[in-house]
């Protein structure tokens, strides 16, 4: 009995002491939280009790070299609701529906969710937005947003490109530039209490956004309508698919216009200039929008015709298996190997030397030099020209040349390559290529980009574009200036003389593939001055009806280009 009672006594005894220092614990864990976890659990309190919405940063604009202003911002609304601070539902539906001319049905969906906070709609007008506002319904937000402007439209479309609707950029310069053209947002923080219904005695606390870098770049939008317009007339005039433009500084690679005709509409990017059947897919209608927005001057190849032998001159002057008074026969046509190419005057130029070659466009002559540097010579100027690659253009979604493989060369590929068949590059790439080779030898990046400012003028950012060395010696770009300045003057490009001015250039005309389709591509590639070039453009026609050759229909659009442009630019006359 003793034992049990002895027993039943250190039981209790364990168990107070259990007891004792559960106790002991809790004290411990309340000092613990209350004390050394007070500042964090007071956090979270703040964030239970805060409520936050975003004010869109204004979208720095994008400005030409003479301060017009090609992309902007328009101010707007976001109307959101706030489910538990709404007093009088019926109301706060009738108003939304009314003012922003929407389904109540859809609306009520919206007002009734029990959620933070729901959006009922983004961009809607100030006025709208204002008229809203001024019904101080309770639960109702209306809050100041931006909206990308184009003043333009679709001038500079696929060159300027367009934002999403989280003010992002797409394409084109908006996307490139991105980082520089984004701001940041702002936040309104307003208080609440467990039920979610607002403090007003707590007031707001704003942290206001900060706006995007101004980005000037060197387009000229005086240049641009211009050339959109020409570029228009041509392929109304020619009944041509497509018409591309670039206009550029060949010292510095400085690009004054980029067309790409059709343009579309950057306030409605999403609209489709072409119509698609009816029963069109969702990926047939991406598929067309992709098409639509693609810049062909960077994103397309192109079979450069005879204005490649610009660059077939280049090498063989450097390479000195050519000079200017050697002569040449043209029968009309050369055989190479078993193959019979035939020049573009089928009866023959007859004798001549090699400065007429080029100012007659002369094809077997062309081939001859390609024959005389041979494959592995031809394939080392190309690269030392850098041509095979991408230019480097600061815009998205450039391709690259696309050439025959080396080991894959004879002498019949060698032949076509020499006169701009049987390979493609890029328009950029093509003018890039030429403004090299013709202002004294060096390579030069093309870019739209000079400068990023902050709105109120302190920071400023200066673009840099790498030195790329020289690629032909001045004596080869001097004589290539003297030679192209004979192709205008007195050869196949005298369509793109203008009055007053020594202009030089090249002629083009390639057949699309397949070969005998009828489908042609004439351009015409010009700078001016001859002997000290200052601007270059470069003219491409897709697929005219009827008259199709370069000298004919591409070098006039550029002798009209050059006519008002080179006294705007203030490039003086011979």
């Amino acid at each position: 009995m003793n034992q049990l009672k002895t027993y039943s006594y250190q039981k209790t005894k364990i168990l107070g002491y259990l007891y004792i220092a559960a106790l002991i614990f809790l004290c411990f864990r309340v000092v613990y939280l209350m004390v050394f976890r007070a500042s964090h659990y007071a956090e979270l309190a703040v964030e239970v009790e805060q409520r936050e919405r975003h004010i869109k940063a204004a979208r720095g604009r994008i400005i030409d070299r003479n301060g017009t202003i090609l992309a902007s911002n328009k101010t707007v609304c976001t109307i959101s609701v706030i489910h538990s601070q709404i007093q009088d539902e019926d109301k706060v539906i009738a108003c939304l529906s009314k003012q922003l001319e929407m389904d109540k049905e859809e609306i009520a969906k919206k007002v009734q969710k029990n959620s933070s906070i729901e959006k009922i709609k983004s961009n809607v007008s100030k006025e709208v937005g204002d008229a809203i506002r001024d019904y101080e319904l309770a639960g109702v937000k209306v809050d100041d947003d931006y909206k990308r402007f184009y003043p333009y439209d679709s001038l500079l479309s696929k060159v300027i490109g367009f934002t999403g609707g989280d003010n992002q950029g797409i394409i084109g310069i908006e996307s490139t530039y991105d980082d520089e053209l984004q701001g940041i947002d702002g936040k309104i923080l307003t208080y609440t209490d467990a039920k979610g219904v607002e403090l007003p005695e707590l007031g707001e606390v704003r942290l206001e956004p900060e706006a995007g870098r101004d980005l000037y770049v060197s387009l000229d939008y005086n240049i641009c309508k211009f050339a959109t317009q020409l570029a228009y007339q041509t392929m109304e005039k020619h009944q041509a698919k497509a018409v591309e433009m670039i206009v550029m500084n060949p010292q510095n690679g400085e690009i004054l216009a980029m067309v790409n005709a059709p343009e579309f509409s950057l306030s409605n990017p999403f609209t489709l200039t072409e119509e698609l059947p009816a029963d069109a897919t969702e990926k047939q209608k991406n598929d067309a929008l992709n098409e639509m927005w693609r810049n062909t001057c960077i994103s397309d190849t192109y079979e450069p015709g005879s204005s490649f032998k610009i660059i077939t001159t280049a090498a063989a002057l450097e390479e000195k298996v050519v000079s200017l008074d050697e002569q040449f026969n043209c029968s009309g046509s050369i055989m190479v190997e078993d193959r019979k190419i035939r020049c573009h005057k089928t009866t023959g130029h007859g004798s001549q030397d090699f400065t007429h070659a080029i100012m007659n466009s002369c094809n077997p002559v062309f081939i001859q030099l390609g024959l005389r540097l041979g494959a592995p010579r031809f394939f080392h100027y190309f690269e030392q020209f850098q041509m095979l690659g991408k230019t480097g253009v600061d815009m998205p979604g450039e391709a690259s040349t696309i050439m025959h493989k080396l080991d894959n060369v004879g002498p019949v590929e060698l032949a076509t390559i020499s006169f701009g068949q049987s390979f493609q590059v890029t328009p950029i790439q093509m003018a890039t290529t030429v403004s090299s080779l013709v202002n004294g030898g060096k390579r030069i990046t093309p870019h739209v980009a000079v400068e990023s400012r902050e709105r109120n003028g302190d920071e400023k950012k200066t673009f840099r574009y790498p030195d790329k060395g020289n690629v032909v010696s001045k004596d080869t770009s001097e004589t290539l200036q003297y030679l192209l300045y004979q192709v205008v003057s007195e050869g196949t490009g005298k369509n793109g003389q203008v009055e007053g001015y020594a202009v030089g250039g090249k002629t083009a005309t390639s057949q699309m593939l397949p070969r005998g389709s009828g489908k042609y591509i004439a351009s015409f590639v010009g700078f001016a001055p001859a002997d000290d070039p200052q601007v270059l453009a470069l003219v491409i026609i897709h697929e005219p009806v009827g008259i199709y050759y370069g000298g004919t229909i591409a070098a006039p659009v550029v002798s009209q280009l050059f006519t008002n442009i080179l006294p705007y630019l203030e490039i003086l006359q011979k």
